[in-house]
C-alpha cells in the first residue's frame, strides 16, 4: 500500500510538537510493514532539510509566513506541487489537519486529486467563536466532511469534532497515539537521581510557570533537586525567567531551549521525574514517551489521558496546582517502592494501550475498509 501524510510542520527543534511526532511514528511503523511511504511538510530549521526521518521520506519545502499567526499562516507555493504529485501515487491519503493554511491546501489537494484520505486532528479542531475562524471554517469545513473518516483521540475530542463539522460529517473513528516502547534501552541513559523535567511550548496553555512554582516547594523540601525546562518560546519566556528570579532559582531551576524529538526522549530517559502542569491536553504525547523510557510522570487532571493513566498507576494525577504537584514530586523522588512501582506500570501502559505496533494495527484496518 502506498501511504502518504501531510503534517504542517517538521523542525529541527520539535516546534509542532504531538502531530509530527505521530505523523513519523505511524509511518515509520507502515514501513516496517512493507508500506511504501511518504511524509510531505514545510520545513523550519537552521540547516536544510533532511532527506528521510528515519526510513521516511521527507517532501517539504521551506515554511514561508503568509499570514498572521506561528503556524496557521505558514505555506510554500511549491508545497502544492509536491502535493499534487505525492497524492496522485498514494492508495490513501492521510491528513493531519488543524486550521492552518498547509491542512487546507492538502483538503483541497486531495478531492482535486479524489483521492480517498482520511484526516486526524489532535485536538486542534474544536469549536471557535472568532470572526476569523468561523470565515476560515467556511472553505475548511465542507473540505473535513469530504474524509472518509477523521481519527480522533478522546471522547472529548468526538464531541468537539463533531460539533465542528455536523451530522453530515464522515464517521468519527477512535485512534489513541503510540509509541515504541525505549524501556529496554533507557537504562543505557545515566539517570539523574534529581533531575525534573518540563517538556513542551512555553506557552500559557501548558503553565512553565506552574512549573516553577513546584519548584520552589520542593527545593525547600530537597535542596539537592534540580529542574530544566525545555521547549520552544511561544509568549511565557519572559514570565518563566522573571519568575525564577524574583524567587531565587537561578542555581536551581534553568532554561535549555528546545530540542528536537530524538534530544527530547533522551532528555526524558535522563531525568527522575517528567512533571506536565499543562491545564488542557487533548493527549500528550510526552507523556507517553516520558512513560516509555521508564521515568514517572506527574499530570494535572486537564490531561485527556489522566483517567487512564491513574486507573493503570502510570502516572500521579494532580489538580494542577504547584503545592500538589511538588508533594507528588517529593513522594517520587524518595519513595522507591512507589517509583518503581509506577515505572512498572507505566511500561506496562505503553505496551497494552499506547505501543505504535497497536496503533498501526487499527490503522491498517482503517485504511484498508475503503
Amino acid at each position: 500500500m502506498r501511504v502518504v501524510h501531510v503534517v504542517t510542520l517538521v523542525s529541527d527543534n520539535g516546534a509542532y510538537g504531538g502531530p509530527t511526532s505521530v505523523a513519523t511514528g505511524q509511518l515509520e511503523e507502515c514501513a516496517a510493514r512493507g508500506h511504501e511511504v511518504a511524509l510531505v511538510s514545510l520545513w523550519q530549521g537552521r540547516s536544510r532539510a533532511p532527506a528521510h526521518i528515519g526510513s521516511v521520506p521527507l517532501r517539504t519545502r521551506p515554511a514561508w509566513a503568509m499570514l498572521p499567526g506561528r503556524f496557521t499562516g505558514v505555506i510554500h507555493p511549491l508545497l502544492v506541487k509536491d502535493m499534487w504529485h505525492s497524492m496522485g501515487r498514494a492508495d490513501v491519503v492521510h491528513i493531519h489537519a488543524g486550521r492552518d493554511l498547509v491542512s487546507l491546501t492538502a483538503l483541497v489537494v486531495a478531492v482535486l486529486r479524489r483521492k480517498t484520505f482520511f484526516t486526524q486532528t489532535h485536538g486542534m479542531v474544536e469549536p471557535r467563536r472568532r470572526a476569523v475562524v468561523k470565515l476560515f471554517d467556511r472553505l475548511y469545513v465542507p473540505l473535513l466532511r469530504r474524509a472518509r473518516g477523521c481519527l480522533v483521540l478522546t471522547e472529548r475530542e468526538r464531541q468537539a469534532v463533531a460539533e465542528v463539522i455536523g451530522p453530515d460529517g464522515p464517521p468519527l473513528l477512535t485512534l489513541p497515539n503510540g509509541v515504541r516502547s525505549a524501556y529496554a534501552g533507557a537504562a543505557q541513559h545515566p539517570r539523574s537521581a534529581r533531575e525534573v523535567l518540563f517538556l513542551g511550548r512555553l506557552h500559557p496553555r501548558k503553565r512553565p510557570e506552574a512549573f516553577v512554582e513546584m519548584a520552589a516547594l520542593v527545593h525547600r523540601r530537597l535542596p539537592d533537586t534540580r529542574f530544566t525546562l525545555h521547549g520552544a518560546d511561544e509568549g511565557s519566556l519572559p514570565s518563566v525567567l522573571r519568575l525564577i528570579a524574583s524567587r531565587g532559582l537561578e542555581e536551581v531551576v534553568g532554561y535549555a531551549g528546545a530540542l528536537g524529538h530524538t534530544e527530547a526522549v533522551r532528555a526524558q530517559a535522563r531525568a527522575a521525574v517528567y512533571v506536565l502542569p499543562s491545564i488542557s491536553e487533548s493527549f500528550s504525547m510526552t507523556a507517553i514517551q516520558a512513560l516509555s523510557v521508564g521515568t514517572p510522570v506527574v499530570c494535572t487532571d486537564g490531561c485527556a489521558i489522566a483517567g487512564e493513566l491513574a486507573r493503570r498507576g502510570a502516572a500521579v494525577v494532580t489538580d494542577g496546582s504547584p503545592r500538589a504537584m511538588a508533594d507528588a514530586v517529593c513522594e517520587l523522588l524518595t519513595d522507591e517502592e512507589k517509583r518503581s512501582a509506577m515505572v512498572k506500570a507505566g511500561h506496562q501502559a505503553v505496551e497494552e494501550a499506547f505501543s505504535i505496533q497497536a496503533v498501526t494495527d487499527r490503522l491498517e484496518e482503517i485504511y484498508r475498509d475503503i
